[in-house]
């Protein structure tokens, strides 16, 4: 009799803790519709940042960007105070906020692959490499977002070089980047080291301001790479108002490439210096204390 009291004691208490677990208010945008908004703006950004001719589609892209996210609202039954008020619940809460874009990189990932974007990009790729073998190394996720609330504005890898890493392999790291920002500077950035067999560290740090592709290159080096590390960072924002600030990077790819070996044996750079444009802001080697 005593052990049957026991078990529904704790029966009634986890009842009681499920009861009392916060939920999300009523009047804020549930996590399942804040998502389906998310992925229609994204989509719907993609259409205004379609490459266009008309000089008058560039100068007005500000105006259909609102155009469009007002489209998207106005689907979803949403009106700009309901986002504007549930956007400032889920900044304050991101770790919910991160379920729902995960959610939404998830979605992305799922149609770029039924696209078939994982072959295109690795025909393009295979097309910028003169010579030698080339792979897409990448082992985290394809398709990264970003919102500027610390620790959610800030994304580390690391990655252990395997056997089909070689001494004198070059790498180049691409991302397709979208900025999603009703309004405030845009200020991000992607670090780059590269850690090498002697323990010597190559490293490279691109700023990247406006949606867009970004590439950022290594250069070859005569020891074998050991370890690949660094990070996509987007500035935190100063202001407290209630403006949509996202950052979408993907189709995330490190590109490794060989160098080849001409007829005597001597190794030439698989990709020529002057193939790839790079803005650089700092490239430093430099030997690790030990």
């Amino acid at each position: 009799m005593m052990r049957h009291n026991y078990i529904y004691i704790i029966g009634i208490g986890l009842m009681m803790m499920m009861a009392c677990k916060p939920g999300v208010p009523k009047e804020v945008i549930q996590p399942s519709d804040m998502e389906d908004i998310l992925y229609d703006y994204y989509v719907a950004q993609g259409i205004v940042a379609t490459p266009s001719k008309d000089k008058s589609n560039k100068a007005n892209e500000d105006y259909r960007r609102d155009l469009y996210f007002n489209a998207v609202l106005k689907k979803h039954g949403v009106t700009r105070a309901d986002f504007d008020s549930s956007l400032v619940y889920y900044y304050t809460r991101a770790d919910r906020f991160v379920k729902i874009y995960r959610n939404v990189q998830d979605r992305l990932g799922k149609e770029a692959l039924e696209l078939g974007a994982s072959q295109g990009e690795v025909e393009r790729f295979t097309t910028q490499s003169l010579s030698g073998d080339t792979a897409n190394v990448w082992e985290g996720d394809r398709f990264i977002m970003l919102i500027p609330n610390a620790p959610y504005n800030r994304l580390q890898f690391t990655q252990k070089a395997d056997t089909s890493f070689h001494k004198g392999d070059s790498f180049m790291l691409t991302f397709k980047s979208d900025f999603l920002y009703q309004g405030g500077s845009k200020d991000a950035l992607v670090y780059l080291a590269l850690k090498y067999e002697n323990d010597s560290v190559a490293s490279q740090t691109v700023h990247f301001t406006a949606s867009g592709n970004t590439k950022l290159r290594m250069s070859a080096c005569d020891l074998r790479v050991k370890e690949v590390m660094g990070y996509f960072y987007l500035g935190q924002s100063r202001d407290k108002n209630t403006e949509l600030k996202l950052l979408f990077m993907t189709d995330v790819q490190l590109i490794r490439f060989h160098q080849k070996k001409d007829d005597e044996g001597s190794a030439v750079n698989a990709v020529k210096s002057d193939s790839l444009s790079v803005k650089k802001d700092s490239v430093r080697m430099l030997k690790l204390k030990n």
